[in-house]
């Protein structure tokens, strides 16, 4: 099935899970699809014009409809509080505590995205929007003595495998759409926050 949808390789912890919820829900589409299907052709029949000639101005006198509807929104209702809630709670919860993560900042802006690393400190060196230039578009401080060991690069993104990953995710001028689909990582980058991203890249 995941040949057949074109998902890409699995190159995160987390990926098969995220597969999985992708598979159940295009197998419910397809139960739904056939399912309505059924019931719009058997409506053409049983109801087509040289078995009803005259239009019945009373309607429909039967709640088999009403409950059909009440039937389906019931188990969406079920779906989405049982399934999808709390896959979502899962993916966008803490990164795990076991393990301490990969600290990276994204930044993105006109189409290039920067990633500051941290060195082998640890923490980032501080940053100041009066250091923004073309050159330091992050406006990273180089006399802070935490920024000495930090790294800096342009639309390249490197991480270790099996270790957690957190990204600080931001944005200097419009909404921009941080996406590694391998890792199935998908996070809008908005104006004026910093949002927390983690998964564990494989």
């Amino acid at each position: 099935m995941q040949e057949l949808l074109g998902l890409p390789p699995q190159a995160s912890a987390h990926a098969a899970d995220v597969d999985q919820l992708i598979v159940l829900v295009h197998w419910l589409m397809a139960i739904l699809f056939v399912g309505w299907g059924a019931f719009f052709l058997y409506t053409l029949v049983r109801f087509r014009q040289s078995r009803n000639p005259k239009a019945d101005h009373a309607g429909v006198k039967s709640h088999t409809s009403s409950y059909l509807e009440i039937a389906v929104a019931v188990i969406e209702a079920v779906l989405l509080i049982g399934i999808a809630i709390p896959a979502w709670a899962t993916r966008v919860g803490d990164p795990p505590t076991d393990r301490p993560p990969t600290l990276v900042r994204v930044v993105a802006k006109q189409f290039e995205w920067h990633i500051h690393y941290p060195g082998a400190d640890g923490m980032f060196g501080r940053t100041t929007n009066d250091l923004i230039s073309p050159t330091n578009a992050i406006g990273l401080d180089r006399s802070d003595p935490l920024a000495v060991d930090d790294l800096y690069t342009i639309n390249q993104l490197n991480l270790p495998v099996d270790t957690p990953v957190l990204v600080h995710l931001s944005t200097q001028d419009v909404i921009h759409s941080f996406g590694i689909s391998s890792m199935r990582v998908k996070q809008d980058a908005i104006p004026g926050q910093e949002i927390p991203v983690w998964f564990e890249p494989t």
